[in-house]
């Protein structure tokens, strides 16, 4: 329609560098221009001493905003910098159980996933299952939904015990506070 053969890349998008033949225009106020040519728009946005960037290329016409790039530029940045420090990254601790775990040795996974989940960290459990105990999956459900039990009060079941190949896993995330 009103537009060259190739597609306008990130950096294609701002004054001069554009390369549409119309453009639907934008204030820098909101108020819409209406469709413009481009060498109209850029003059428009020059007089106010501002810059013309395309904000919708695959808009029919592509439509252009006149605003102050550099300006744009930083409250990005500035967006993007709040967004980083407010993401939370969730972290799983792994643990391995055995089928046939002794109880010390139960006690001390315990005792590290109680903790965990205490700091607000998910916990994933593990049991392998080698050679014959394959055929005994039953106890390794025991052992496994024994110490679901142990850590309930303080979190819950997210993904629940299931066997892929020969490893029963669950994930346990902690209670909200």
């Amino acid at each position: 329609m009103g537009q060259d053969n190739r597609k306008p890349g990130p950096d294609d998008m701002i004054n001069d560098a554009i390369r549409f033949k119309e453009l639907l225009v934008i204030g820098p106020n909101g108020e819409q221009y209406g469709i413009m040519m481009r060498r109209e728009a850029l003059e428009k946005a020059y007089e106010s001493n501002l810059d013309l960037m395309v904000v919708a290329p695959n808009g029919n016409p592509p439509v252009a905003k006149i605003l102050d790039y550099g300006r744009y530029r930083y409250e990005l940045q500035k967006k993007n910098k709040d967004a980083k420090r407010n993401q939370h990254v969730t972290q799983i601790k792994p643990l391995r159980l055995s089928p046939v775990i002794d109880q010390h040795d139960f006690d001390t996974k315990l005792r590290h996933a109680r903790k965990w989940l205490e700091e607000g960290t998910k916990v994933k459990v593990d049991m392998r299952f080698r050679g014959r105990m394959m055929t005994r999956i039953d106890v390794g459900r025991k052992t496994m939904d024994r110490f679901i039990e142990e850590c309930k009060d303080l979190g819950s079941v997210e993904k629940m015990p299931k066997l892929e190949g020969n490893t029963m896993s669950v994930v346990i995330s902690p209670n909200k506070k």
